[in-house]
């Protein structure tokens, strides 16, 4: 049987119903890039009363100012291990409950969880557990001989956002992955084992392919997440410090922005950061998509 089309008798109706889309869209997303982008043209004074139009001499200020280029490296190392360390724990905990069949769906529930809490409460909790006085984990870090303040020690701070950020966003790529594991016929994994595949093999050759859709969302995702969503790790637990420590890309936007009050820097460093974010998202698509097989 044939699918009914649904047809407009004219214009009017569809461009109403996409009206609440394309007005968030408008107000949220392009009004502010373009306020950005104009913004980053000129160095205001501290209470915006004055203005002096300076062309792209804001971007220039940032390639030559040593503390941005250190952001700049701490963004790469914190996406990076954010983005590896949540997809890797949640295919392996995806992995492990989807081995345990239809009880797995409980053990799912409870995973679930931690994507509930906001990212400056999961920075809190962290914080505390590693509370050089009474945090548990750096109670038991000392116990084992390991000298633990993040307030101190530059690498020990990033470790913990990582570590913060990285459990924050281990269950929504759990979600996906047990999804996608789901997804798979049983079959073909009956027909490879009957064919003497192993456990690793089936997992490397058949599983990881055949997921790799989800896995491009994902890396997709995750990326987007650590450069953007994770600011509120950051300023719970670390506030960029100790120096610059854990200052990463967006923080350091609101730290110009709303501390120093260097407005026209900070509009230029938004510009940047979104610059940056659109030529990953669109490098991924053009060389990683390549290789995805839907």
């Amino acid at each position: 049987m044939e699918a009914k089309r649904v047809t407009f008798r004219g214009s009017a109706l569809p461009y109403l119903l996409l009206a609440p889309q394309l007005a968030v869209t408008l107000v949220f997303f392009l009004w502010p890039a373009a306020q950005a982008l104009y913004g980053s043209l000129f160095a205001e004074d501290p209470f915006g009363l004055s203005r002096t139009f300076v062309g792209l001499g804001n971007f220039a200020a940032l390639l030559a100012d040593p503390a941005y280029l250190n952001a700049g490296l701490v963004t790469l190392v914190f996406s990076a291990s954010v983005t590896a360390l949540s997809m890797g724990l949640g295919l392996a905990l995806a992995a492990a409950a989807d081995a345990l069949g239809k009880s797995g769906g409980a053990y799912g529930a409870l995973l679930v969880w931690p994507y509930a809490v906001a990212p400056a409460v999961a920075g809190i909790l962290w914080l505390f557990m590693f509370d050089p006085s009474v945090g548990t984990i750096a109670r038991a870090l000392k116990a084992i001989g390991i000298s633990w303040n993040h307030a101190l020690d530059g690498e020990q701070a990033l470790l913990m956002v990582i570590l913060a950020a990285s459990w924050k966003q281990v269950s929504y790529n759990f979600l996906f992955f047990y999804a996608g594991l789901k997804a798979i016929p049983p079959g073909i994994m009956e027909a490879a084992a009957l064919d003497g595949a192993g456990r690793r093999a089936r997992f490397r050759f058949l599983v990881l392919p055949l997921i790799a859709p989800t896995s491009f969302f994902l890396l997709v995702v995750n990326l987007a997440y650590a450069f953007f969503d994770t600011f509120g790790i950051i300023h719970a637990t670390t506030g960029g410090g100790p120096g610059q420590a854990t200052t990463i890309l967006v923080y350091k936007v609101f730290r110009d922005g709303f501390e120093a009050l260097a407005l026209g820097a900070s509009s230029a460093q938004s510009v940047v950061l979104l610059a940056i974010v659109v030529a990953l998202t669109a490098l991924q698509f053009r060389h990683i998509e390549r290789r995805v097989a839907y």
